[in-house]
């Protein structure tokens, strides 16, 4: 799986129609204290590679998922949120961990994976320690229902992990079977992240259950995103390896639209480079993916995703929480139009 980081939702775009970055600044100031301090909790001998997964350098958009939807107004930072923005993060970055381990990835963030960092057979135990401290934070709180929704989410993301390991270079992925992956996936944590941030800040009635939707569709829309990026984006503006998916068979959107449009003998061609562990190359596909109109389907489909994401919110459009919600959807648009739909020239 390839877990988005893809160009920064929080770009320049962002001032062109709000940034919701800039008004949780005091909140994200506060998680990066807040995971310093958990740093300190790993035993000394792993303490330095744990600071180094936990790194405050990411852009941090689950957490801003949270302190948005349980946005309450100008410097009122929530340590309850902020525990469990903690929680959603460390979740997220030991995905990551595990994530660069079987994509053989090797930069994050533009720095080295921690894989590469400290060899796979360690970064797969750093990443299991990541999973057990959010556990344990999660288990900290006063009620047991943020335990209860982390460790579900938590347990759905690997499950989408393994459907998807267990399904590399298999090229009969159905379009049903690539969308639940991506929501255990991808959506799970986005989804959580919503909820979680609705409603321990005790919103109106039923606004959890719309943040609950909103985060599920937009983040179908940021896999979807992250997918079509593989193949269209720049690695030194993204700051990560791409064509990943491509290289290790993975059988997302944009590939299956390229295998269902080209010629009989082209899509022979590309599935027996695939199953032999071989790739149809990057650059080639790019052309292909121009020339036949994929990247403008995808980003339909993108669109589509927010469209259903911004109409959960519409019944409580009274909210404080929902501009910067809204926001945040529109900036993911722009970073979608901005994608190049065809090569770039070099």
């Amino acid at each position: 799986m390839s877990h988005p980081a893809v160009p920064a939702i929080r770009s320049d775009a962002s001032r062109a129609i709000g940034d919701p970055f800039g008004r949780v600044a005091p909140h994200l100031a506060a998680l990066d204290r807040f995971m310093h301090q958990q740093a300190e909790q790993f035993e000394p001998e792993i303490r330095d590679m744990a600071a180094y997964c936990l790194d405050t350098s990411g852009k941090r958009l689950r957490p801003t998922l949270v302190f948005i939807s349980g946005w309450s107004g100008e410097g009122v930072v929530d340590e309850a949120l902020v525990r469990a923005a903690g929680v959603v993060e460390m979740v997220h970055l030991a995905t990551l961990v595990h994530d660069d381990i079987m994509d053989r990835a090797e930069l994050r963030r533009s720095r080295p994976t921690a894989s590469r960092q400290f060899g796979p057979d360690a970064a797969v135990l750093l990443g299991d320690a990541l999973f057990s401290q959010a556990l344990h934070i999660a288990s900290q709180f006063p009620t047991t229902e943020v335990c209860r929704l982390v460790s579900a989410s938590t347990r759905r993301v690997c499950s989408g992990e393994i459907m998807q390991t267990l399904r590399r270079r298999d090229l009969n992925v159905s379009l049903a079977e690539y969308r639940r992956m991506i929501d255990l996936k991808t959506a799970e944590l986005f989804r959580v992240s919503c909820y979680l941030g609705a409603s321990l800040s005790a919103q109106a009635t039923g606004f959890a259950e719309a943040a609950d939707r909103f985060g599920h569709h937009l983040g179908i829309a940021y896999q979807i995103y992250d997918d079509l990026a593989d193949f269209l984006g720049e690695e030194k503006k993204i700051g990560k390896t791409l064509g990943t998916d491509l290289a290790t068979g993975k059988l997302t959107l944009p590939l299956m639209l390229l295998l269902e449009r080209v010629p009989a003998d082209e899509r022979a061609a590309i599935i027996k480079s695939l199953r032999e562990g071989g790739t149809p190359g990057l650059a080639a596909s790019k052309q292909r993916m121009h020339e036949l109109g994929i990247a403008a389907a995808v980003k339909q489909t993108i669109d589509d995703e927010l469209a259903t994401a911004l109409a959960a919110l519409a019944p409580h459009a009274s909210l404080p929480a929902v501009p910067l919600m809204s926001q945040l959807a529109g900036i993911l648009q722009q970073q979608v139009a901005g994608l190049p739909s065809a090569p770039i020239s070099r």
